[in-house]
């Protein structure tokens, strides 16, 4: 009779998200997980094959809840950035995850098909693509720096996302 699994792939996942967070991609080792879960690292590789397909799958699942949050977000540009921005700061080091080769490319296009739709809706089928990667690359800068607490000048912050988002969606929309 087979010996009942310890511990279960969803486990796997969380301890290394919780991992992740607490200790950056670094601290991220099979080794980690498996004391998290409380196995021994050989077992762990039952589950998961080595630390590249644990970093893919800890990607893939932080990139899953992007797409919720956004699917729930709407069709709204401003809705759908305010998501964007919370799930980056609820994760940073997730959320920096997700822009390395670890991030599968089906989560990521399952993830951008919101911000696809709704740059459809503002600029129309031709531009939905220009249009996504242009909020998407604004965006992503604005929070890379913005965790990095690289916005020292003084000015509030959430004003100044407001500020840039409304000026490229509103320049946008009249180019349309």
């Amino acid at each position: 009779m087979p010996t009942p699994a310890r511990t279960s792939y969803a486990e796997i996942i969380t301890a290394g998200r919780e991992i992740l967070e607490a200790e950056g991609p670094d601290g991220l080792t099979m080794q980690a997980v498996a004391a998290r879960v409380g196995v021994r690292a050989p077992s762990l590789y039952k589950r998961v094959r080595d630390r590249d397909a644990l970093l893919s799958a800890v990607a893939e699942s932080v990139v899953d809840d992007l797409a919720v949050r956004l699917e729930s977000a709407g069709t709204d540009i401003a809705a759908l950035a305010a998501a964007y921005r919370a799930h980056a700061h609820a994760q940073p080091a997730g959320f920096r995850l997700m822009f390395t080769d670890s991030a599968p490319l089906e989560a990521l296009e399952r993830a951008a098909r919101p911000v696809l739709t709704a740059s459809a809706a503002l600029v129309g089928e031709a531009d939905a693509l220009h249009m996504a990667r242009l909020i998407t690359a604004w965006a992503t800068g604005f929070l890379q720096m913005e965790l990095a607490g690289a916005f020292r000048l003084g000015g509030d912050v959430d004003e100044a996302f407001a500020f840039g988002l409304e000026r490229l969606v509103r320049g946008s929309a009249q180019g349309a």
